[in-house]
């Protein structure tokens, strides 16, 4: 069963990551076990912290909700090495029914080339009007003639021009060369013959070697097989290793994580009978056929901590919405069916989450508990947000209660995650930050929560400068890095853009790109309803 990614916004922040693997635990605990965790973006250095402190690993990343090749019904077919013979690859073809071709692999699985049946039909044509072998290894041999080898010293690759023996009177058709494959029944004198000229091979059809010719000295390789000669001669061919005769040129492939619309189109200009699918490693995962494409599955999702398409993953639009979970404002996601969304008014996704385990009567483990706390304490600034509510608190005590842990010393650890002067402001601007459409203005905010706001302050212009290229190269009218000091409960607003559209906005005074917001400490709450007001 494919998995239902539960995932919560880009630049995920601790709430985000957290609610998303508490979610997708308690349904798995419940019995759906097809849940999993997912985020958009790096993990933070303040949610790497908390996920360390209780032993948890980030949940996987992902990219993309777009349907891709792995997302299709497509065949797993035998995968055959290059050196199986012709006429084991016949046989699967023979079993598999309409296979329109098999995958031919290198030894570390690797796609070394396609086989189809039309393939072996043209080797079968060819070896009418040149009826020779080369180098075939005498394993091949024994193995499609069901034979037996008379002598173990002989040689391990069979080459040579196939010839079946006639009666000694036909002189002129006898074979005279040691470069032969020599084919013959009970006739002692023609087996003389072959093995004095030491030919490279000789299959001895229904018969057995005489007892005179046992210890006669030779190279020759001697093979014994219950197959009449037309049968023994026509098998023969067919010890052939397949990646001899498979397409090696020209072999459209395609990968996992191709994307179904780009698949299309090439398919529609090849028209090949299938392609072969391969992983991340190269390595042959499957068979494409064109008629997979007709109805490809849709990835499942899970929403938590956000509804709005700017800040959800890529391919949203083909993906299908299970589910919404979430405290802020209803944004523009669209779907196509009923589905169940349950929207908050609370500091954090988190605290809603705990809510749906108490609802269904289960109790999480104590480090499940101890993640959620934090977690909650991390979205309400220590229920210093005034998104903070008297729910936030209760939750986040009931948990920390469960984990054995203090709420004030989980917001000092939190909080006092070192925002040091070796990371790269590119690392601090984008680690919580969002995009926003609004009454056709375009922008970003982003948000560092700290306890030593001066410190960052004194990085200004550095982060002026990323801001700068940041709105040139994504179109932004205006880009906002709220700077919230935990201990002076406001926040350091540091913008780019329209001076006066700030100064109405946050009805302060503004200059030199920076003004002092005392009590604002929510970006959601407080900063963008000021925005949308201003805007209507």
């Amino acid at each position: 069963m494919d998995p239902i990614y539960v995932t919560g916004h880009r630049n995920p922040d601790t709430d985000s990551i957290v609610s998303a693997m508490a979610y997708a635990a308690l349904r798995n605990a419940l019995g759906d076990r097809e849940y999993q965790a997912a985020r958009l973006g790096h993990v933070s250095d303040e949610t790497q912290l908390v996920l360390d402190r209780f032993g948890f690993q980030p949940p996987v990343l992902i990219h993309t909700m777009y349907t891709q090749v792995r997302d299709l019904e497509y065949e797993t077919p035998p995968v055959l090495s290059a050196a199986v013979t012709v006429s084991r690859a016949w046989s699967v073809f023979q079993e598999t029914g309409n296979l329109p071709g098999i995958p031919v692999a290198n030894d570390d699985g690797s796609l070394y080339g396609m086989l189809l049946p039309e393939d072996i039909a043209q080797y079968d044509m060819q070896t009418i009007y040149t009826p020779r072998l080369d180098r075939v290894p005498v394993f091949n041999l024994l193995s499609v003639l069901e034979g037996k080898l008379l002598n173990e010293d002989s040689t391990d690759l069979i080459s040579g021009e196939v010839i079946i023996a006639l009666p000694q009177s036909r002189e002129s058709l006898l074979f005279s060369q040691p470069d032969s494959v020599v084919i013959c029944g009970h006739q002692p004198d023609l087996i003389r013959r072959a093995l004095e000229l030491n030919v490279n091979c000789l299959v001895l059809c229904q018969t057995e070697l005489p007892e005179d010719l046992r210890k006669l000295e030779t190279k020759t390789c001697i093979i014994s097989t219950p197959c009449d000669a037309y049968r023994a001669v026509r098998l023969i061919y067919h010890s052939t290793p397949i990646g001899r005769i498979c397409r090696r040129e020209n072999v459209v492939t395609f990968h996992l994580d191709d994307l179904v619309d780009d698949v299309k189109e090439i398919v529609l200009k090849e028209r090949a009978a299938c392609y072969p699918i391969l992983d991340g490693e190269e390595k042959i995962a499957g068979l494409l056929y064109q008629n997979h494409l007709l109805r490809p599955r849709r990835k499942r999702v899970v929403l938590v901590d956000h509804n709005e398409k700017a800040q959800s993953v890529p391919g949203l639009e083909e993906a299908q919405i299970l589910e919404i979970i979430d405290h802020h404002r209803l944004a523009d996601i669209q779907t196509t069916n009923p589905i169940y969304f349950r929207n908050e008014p609370v500091g954090s996704t988190t605290t809603i989450v705990a809510s749906m385990f108490q609802e269904r009567g289960l109790m999480p483990s104590e480090k499940m508990a101890g993640l959620m706390a934090a977690a909650i304490v991390s979205d309400t600034v220590i229920f210093k947000s005034p998104t903070s509510t008297p729910q936030d608190r209760r939750m986040a005590a009931r948990m920390a209660r469960i984990a054995n842990e203090s709420l004030d010393e989980l917001g000092k650890v939190i909080f006092s995650a070192s925002v040091g002067e070796e990371r790269p402001v590119e690392d601090l601007l984008f680690t919580d930050f969002k995009e926003f459409h609004i009454a056709g203005h375009f922008f970003g905010v982003s948000q560092i929560t700290c306890v030593d706001s001066p410190h960052l302050l004194s990085r200004k212009a550095e982060f002026l400068a990323v801001m700068e290229k940041t709105m040139a190269e994504r179109g932004y009218s205006m880009m906002l890095l709220m700077l919230t000091d935990v201990l002076l409960e406001g926040t350091q607003l540091i913008y780019l853009g329209d001076e006066e559209t700030i100064r109405q906005a946050v009805n302060a005074d503004v200059r030199d790109n920076e003004v002092f917001l005392p009590k604002v400490m929510s970006r959601k709450k407080q900063i963008i309803p000021m925005l949308t007001a201003l805007w209507g």
